[in-house]
């Protein structure tokens, strides 16, 4: 009984495109696009994720925020339906704080936007966020390079005190130390007591534009008729889970909101912007991924297109290898080595360059990649059996050649 040599198939395999290289740079191209995309779109999106459920942690692992609005990315009917509600105030945070067991610190925070100026210095659309006493220490938890935090005092006697992010510090105080200066913002001076340390951008967005000034200072400058958000820290997540509860319940109680009615406020947490960021997200990875498909099915048909060509032109061949003894197995297994050498070929040249791309994706952007072993398995794994399933006819075919005939032709 014959017996195919893999070894001898795979030398045959690699000799046969060596000796046409044009043809074999065609058959592989489509596998090499195919796999490229995957690894590159796989490795980009796998690093910008875990760069973005670091980043997006607003709210810590135990915090949440009772918000007005829910979860952005909202319809508009929803937005529209959203508006509707009533403000959530600082006298339901008070209520929060006076009546609930299972939070461990409740703050609170509303934000707008102004210019701020010092001396001949601007920066325009900076984040001025009002915030409570004990806010620094719930959810986005702010740390200083100097100075200090906003004291209860100074949210009882609404003082027009702040602290500045560090791209404030660094924009507007070059070579000067801002502790101590008064800078203004919007119409409104504030005395800077602290400097916030830098956290840098998420999704090109600084983290670190900000002024934060006593809430009280906050509603008296730019009114009491907005809406806060009442930030909730818990002990662990358990705790966080019971807190929800014990909050939903205090303020439909104090809404008096009839049983059958939904609730007329949200909840937020750091879960909250990473659903949003995975929707928004979605829809992109599955394109490309739809893109990537397309481009292995063509190159597997292509592949498939050579393979029966190489059929036809080793026919004869093939006729002499059955007269000594060749099993039609022998011939089939051949041909489908062949064909998945071809495709892993194509799959091993994408994974490189595909790694290649997502590292100058990187480089260009900023944004991280993750070249994760799994993905480069699996693409090998796809690719290889590409070959193999677009490869079964012409195998097929090649096996089920007559001998005689084979032997025959002029091929």
């Amino acid at each position: 009984m014959a017996k195919i040599n893999v070894g001898e198939s795979f030398g045959m395999a690699m000799g046969s495109l060596w000796s046409n290289k044009l043809r074999t740079f065609l058959t592989l191209l489509g596998i090499i696009i195919g796999v490229l995309t995957i690894i590159a779109v796989v490795s980009v999106i796998q690093g910008l994720n875990n760069y973005v459920y670091s980043k997006m942690s607003f709210y810590g692992a135990n915090d949440f925020a009772v918000s007005k609005f829910g979860s952005i990315g909202m319809s508009l009917k929803d937005f529209k339906e959203q508006m509707k509600r009533k403000d959530i105030t600082l006298e339901e945070m008070q209520l929060l704080r006076a009546k609930s067991t299972h939070a461990d610190l409740i703050g609170a925070s509303a934000s707008t936007t102004r210019n701020v100026k010092y001396g001949s210095q601007q920066i325009k659309d900076v984040q001025v966020r009002g915030v409570t006493h004990l806010d620094h220490l719930i959810g986005s938890v702010v740390e200083l390079t100097g100075g200090r935090h906003i004291q209860r005092e100074d949210e009882d006697h609404s003082r027009s005190v702040c602290v500045i992010g560090s791209e404030i510090a660094k924009n507007l105080f070059t070579g000067t130390d801002p502790l101590g200066k008064w800078i203004r913002a919007g119409s409104d001076n504030f005395l800077v007591i602290g400097i916030g340390k830098e956290k840098g951008k998420i999704l090109g967005m600084s983290q670190d534009n900000y002024l934060r000034i006593p809430i009280t200072t906050f509603t008296k400058l730019y009114g009491s008729r907005r809406s806060i958000d009442i930030n909730i820290h818990t002990v662990s997540l358990e705790e966080m889970a019971a807190a929800q509860e014990e909050v939903r319940t205090i303020l439909r109680s104090a809404r008096k909101l009839p049983f059958e009615k939904p609730d007329d406020f949200s909840f937020r947490t750091s879960e909250t912007f990473i659903q949003f960021y995975k929707t928004a997200t979605t829809g992109i990875y599955f394109a490309m991924i739809g893109i990537a498909a397309i481009a292995l099915l063509v190159g597997g048909i292509v592949v498939m297109n050579i393979m029966l060509v190489s059929v036809t032109e080793r026919t004869k061949e093939i006729g002499i290898r059955m007269a000594i003894g060749a099993r039609r197995d022998n011939i089939l297994f051949q041909f489908l080595i062949e064909s998945s050498t071809i495709s892993g070929l194509g799959g091993l040249i994408g994974i490189v360059l595909g790694i290649i791309l997502a590292k100058g994706v990187s480089a260009a952007t900023g944004f991280p990649s993750s070249v994760e072993p799994f993905s480069v398995l699996m693409a090998l794994v796809m690719s290889t059996s590409i070959g193999l399933f677009f490869g079964i006819y012409p195998a097929n075919k090649a096996a089920k050649l007559n001998p005689v005939e084979a032997l025959r032709s002029e091929q």
